[in-house]
């Protein structure tokens, strides 16, 4: 196998033996073969979508194929056969329907070779061999370091605009055009002569459109369950028997805690799921009690601490151990081998799981934190906000967050938050925070210090107050006295920050190691275009960013 689509790539270069995401050769070969099989449905949608004509099986199909190779989502090679299999029946429904279609607009058809010497059904015999000509490896070969590299930056790209569409999806909300840039940039992909300024261009491109994509995820939350508001969130345990909810899906959330009404079951949410607690139409639920643990990389030893049942939702699962294999489980379009399965619609065997779990047995003393910030939030304190800055009570916002992860360095952010001078404000968001979200921080004038955004999937709400403030002050983003410190891991992380180049946004510290797909020569096209740098230790970019400043003592 070779895959280095994640920030914790082995040695910083690429996974070769098992990834450390934990997928064996086989999954990341059916994974490689899932995605070129996107692909080929593509081919044709994107010519159908051309032609006016759409089929929503096709649609969604592909989004959330996509979805399912973004790391840490599914692991069980059964499970990726059957879509594989399934690829190969939509492949000939869309070429189907695109012959129909020029017949009924009297188009002559484009000649798509779909296929080529590839067969996705016979390499399922035995993937790890003949997913080879679709595989990373074959297309750095065949394009060098530069152009492979930017390819799969697009591809991440899109990989992650997947999984924030499949988010909105889920509430309801879409858009034809997204579904139409994904097919063009998939068919894109294939064209074998794109150069490095073409593919930039698309990368950027891939950006523009994750922000609609960001604006239907938003729209979608706050639409079903009310802009989040300033809530004080329980981090400490009470008795009783309990369930733990991870992963991203409000939707899951809030059908499971219909269906655990009267029975005497405790919810928390665990990792992403946070924010959560600060959705008026899901906090109205009093026995979704709080948030327990933190990011999603410590679940192992939080899960098997947890004496409940534990529902995995969207991405972020690792191997589940032995001591709690029994108690997890998987739901959407998560997966991983072993473990039990359950529609998104009917949580009965998670709940029959935490009925017969011990529960906690005594509360914990209470311990609380503040969260929803959202857009909505601090716009409506905007005003305040703003005086501040302009009697120079504010001297600064700092942006730190992003995707966590368990490699070694991530200590930078801990630090770096703990050193922000006092007269500054740190905006959070994803699940980064769980670096430091528990410190005190205080206020400044009745302003906390530490604003959580939300979830990754709200970055659209960071954006918003950026650009609500960049036009009070009568500037852009890059004219606020805002620095972003950002870490990464998966996908997600990546369209977020193409959609951050496209807006413009320069000097973005990135960390805690670069892409490996980022070669050095497109990295510096980066840098050029967007001054965008790595992470250096916390106290040095601390004196870059405010070089007169005072910084605080790491032991805040």
């Amino acid at each position: 196998m070779f895959c280095y689509q994640c920030e914790q790539s082995a040695k910083g270069t690429g996974c070769t033996a098992i990834g450390q995401c934990g997928k064996d050769p086989e999954t990341a070969a059916l994974q490689d073969i899932l995605v070129w099989s996107a692909q080929r449905i593509s081919l044709y949608a994107n010519h159908l979508h051309k032609l006016n004509k759409r089929d929503k099986e096709l649609d969604i199909f592909v989004v959330e194929a996509l979805f399912t190779t973004v790391t840490n989502v599914n692991f069980d090679p059964a499970r990726l056969k059957s879509l594989i299999e399934k690829a190969d029946t939509l492949r000939k429904k869309a070429r189907d329907l695109y012959e129909t279609a020029c017949k009924e607009t009297g188009t002559t058809p484009v000649n798509i070779k779909d296929t080529g010497t590839f067969d996705p059904l016979a390499a399922l015999l035995n993937p790890t061999k003949s997913s080879l000509p679709v595989g990373i490896e074959t297309r750095r070969a065949a394009f060098g370091d530069d152009i492979a590299g930017l390819r799969e930056l697009v591809m991440y790209g899109l990989k992650g605009m997947a999984a924030y569409a499949d988010h909105a999806l889920v509430l309801g909300r879409e858009d034809d055009a997204v579904y139409a840039f994904i097919h063009e940039a998939l068919d894109t992909l294939t064209n074998v002569d794109l150069t490095a300024d073409e593919l930039t261009a698309l990368a950027l491109k891939t950006g523009e459109v994750n922000i609609r994509v960001m604006e239907l995820l938003d729209d979608a939350n706050t639409g079903t369950y009310g802009h989040p508001e300033p809530t004080r969130a329980l981090v400490t345990v009470k008795k009783g028997r309990a369930i733990l909810v991870s992963g991203h899906d409000l939707k899951d959330l809030e059908t499971l805690l219909k269906q655990t009404e009267g029975k005497d079951i405790n919810i928390y949410t665990h990792g992403e799921m946070l924010p959560a607690l600060a959705y008026p139409e899901l906090k109205k639920y009093p026995h979704l009690v709080g948030n327990y643990g933190g990011a999603w990389q410590d679940q192992q030893k939080e899960f098997e601490n947890f004496p409940g049942a534990v529902l995995m939702t969207t991405n972020c699962i690792q191997k589940p151990r032995s001591s709690y294999a029994g108690r997890i489980f998987t739901t959407g379009l998560v997966a991983w081998p072993g473990v039990m399965h359950v529609p998104n619609d009917d949580f009965t065997p998670v709940i029959d799981a935490a009925l017969a779990a011990d529960g906690f047995t005594e509360d914990e003393p209470e311990r609380y934190i503040t969260i929803g910030f959202a857009r909505n939030a601090v716009l409506q304190v905007a005003d305040k906000v703003i005086d501040a800055v302009k009697a120079g009570a504010i001297k600064h916002f700092f942006l730190v967050g992003g995707c966590d992860g368990a490699k070694p360095g991530r200590n930078y952010y801990t630090d770096f938050a703990k050193m922000v001078p006092e007269d500054c404000v740190i905006l959070t968001l994803a699940c980064g925070k769980f670096r430091f979200n528990k410190l005190p921080f205080g206020d400044i004038g009745g302003i906390p210090r530490l604003l959580d955004v939300g979830q990754c999937n709200d970055a659209y709400s960071a954006v918003k107050i950026a650009l609500a403030l960049a036009d009070a002050f009568g500037t852009d983003i890059n004219g606020l006295p805002l620095s972003l410190i950002l870490s990464w891991y998966e996908q997600k992380a990546v369209v977020i920050l193409l959609s951050l180049l496209h807006l413009g946004v320069k000097d973005i510290r990135l960390g805690p190691s670069l892409p490996a797909f980022i070669s050095p020569n497109v990295l510096k096209v980066l840098v050029s275009a967007f001054n965008i740098k790595p992470v250096g230790t916390a106290e040095g970019d601390l004196k870059d960013i405010l070089p007169n400043a005072r910084i605080q003592s790491v032991s805040v």
